[in-house]
């Protein structure tokens, strides 16, 4: 039977070992948090990855702001997953849309063969998509195996309700994963509503960029 599980988002070395010291079942490893999180360095990568020995996850995304990329950026993206499949990284995680708010499938489908055998997960690009029910179907289509949301919402609690008819749209053909916000104090309120997946924290709850690590057990003991 599946179970809950946790994957949290890492903006640096430190959150990262303490992710894996404190339960977390998965990272996403990037950078810049103001942003939104941006693709991290490789330096940082090789470091995190000779320590790590949970999956860890990258995400591909070349600046903050929208999801529509030009060509160079599309190029970029490119250059640095085969870059980061040459780390022993276990997953990729992006998303490009197109200017009318729909899902871009000809790029998205050409990362994810590219990053082929390694799963990819379609990030919160997501809840900039009009229409959720096709980009869902879209999204699906260029061979993604999660979908990382808050439901469209500024954040999971918000969102719950649109994640709760997401998930029942997806039918278990990809998983939908709840990030934005999400946090030990409201994790309770979605598990009431949706069916076990995996749940997206960057367990901050400070000033700082660095993970909590009570806040991630916090978050395991729920789950």
């Amino acid at each position: 039977m599946k179970k809950n599980q946790l994957e949290i988002a890492c903006f640096n070395y430190e959150s990262a070992l303490i992710a894996q010291e404190n339960g977390a079942d998965r990272i996403e490893l990037c950078e810049n948090m103001q942003l939104g999180g941006t693709t991290p360095n490789t330096i940082l990568a090789v470091r995190v990855r000779e320590k790590l020995t949970i999956k860890m996850h990258v995400i591909i995304r070349p600046r903050g702001g929208d999801f529509v990329y030009t060509d160079d950026e599309f190029v970029e993206m490119k250059q640095d997953i085969k870059q980061f499949k040459k780390l022993g990284v276990d997953g990729f995680v992006f998303g490009i849309l197109k200017d009318n708010g729909s899902v871009n499938k000809r790029r998205n489908k050409e990362l994810v063969n590219l990053a082929q055998p390694l799963s990819c997960t379609f990030h919160r690009a997501f809840d900039a998509v009009k229409d959720v029910k096709q980009s869902l179907k879209d999204v699906i289509d260029c061979g993604f195996q999660t979908i990382l949301t808050s439901g469209q919402e500024i954040n999971v609690e918000e969102g719950i309700f649109a994640l709760e008819k997401i998930q029942k749209w997806a039918k278990e053909r990809i998983e939908i994963m709840p990030g934005g916000g999400l946090r030990s104090s409201n994790i309770k309120l979605l598990q009431d509503k949706l069916e076990p997946t995996f749940y997206h924290s960057s367990a901050i709850t400070d000033n700082t960029e660095i993970a909590n690590p009570e806040e991630i057990k916090e978050l395991k003991n729920f789950l």
